[in-house]
């Protein structure tokens, strides 16, 4: 995956609690065998509502969502943050995650920023009042912004989650961290032992 240093951009407001992994991709899109094309799925159900905000022209082109609390609830679908990352979000504020929701993000680059819930409050006030707003998440200092309203404040990262962002691992990239020892463990063993093949 890509490293995640900084993302900026413009929010979409969805105020809404206790979003789950299948209004976020509903079941009919799971059927599907490659990663690629899961944004047309995104909220499938809530877009036939030609006033849901995903819908609104204003908020074309957001990277960023702010979400209500519990967001990602439910089962364990990386779909969601396949279809998430398809349709250009690149980062979700929430009060609160699900946890596998919230771990799956973190292995695919998607950054979840769990932020307070006066910060969250007062974020989707201030997107809904202005989708011009433009929102930074800085993920080596732990803070969002939104300097036009005067909105400041951290959110939760712990070390490890962070570094994986910041250097773009995934769990594939943080097996090769030990490719040397891999290596040369692959070199000392017994000849007799089965073995994969390279070619």
């Amino acid at each position: 995956m890509r490293p995640v240093h900084v993302v900026t951009g413009r929010a979409l407001p969805l105020d809404r609690s206790d979003v789950d992994t299948d209004q976020i991709i509903p079941s009919d899109w799971l059927k599907r065998v490659e990663r690629a094309g899961f944004g047309k799925g995104l909220f499938s159900e809530w877009r036939d509502d030609r006033d849901f905000v995903l819908n609104k022209p204003e908020h074309a082109g957001a990277t960023i969502m702010v979400a209500g609390p519990n967001f990602g609830v439910g089962s364990s679908r990386e779909h969601a943050v396949w279809a998430l990352q398809d349709y250009g979000f690149e980062a979700v504020i929430s009060p609160r995650f699900g946890d596998i929701f919230r771990n799956n993000c973190t292995k695919q680059g998607l950054l979840p920023a769990q932020v307070d819930g006066a910060l969250g409050r007062a974020l989707m006030a201030a997107v809904q009042a202005d989708p011009a707003l433009e929102i930074t998440i800085d993920v080596q200092r732990r803070t969002v912004e939104a300097p036009a309203a005067g909105l400041h404040g951290t959110f939760v990262l712990d070390d490890f989650t962070q570094q994986r962002l910041l250097n773009g691992w995934d769990d594939i990239g943080l097996t090769l961290r030990h490719e040397a020892d891999l290596v040369a463990y692959e070199q000392d063993r017994p000849s007799w032992l089965p073995a994969v093949s390279a070619g």
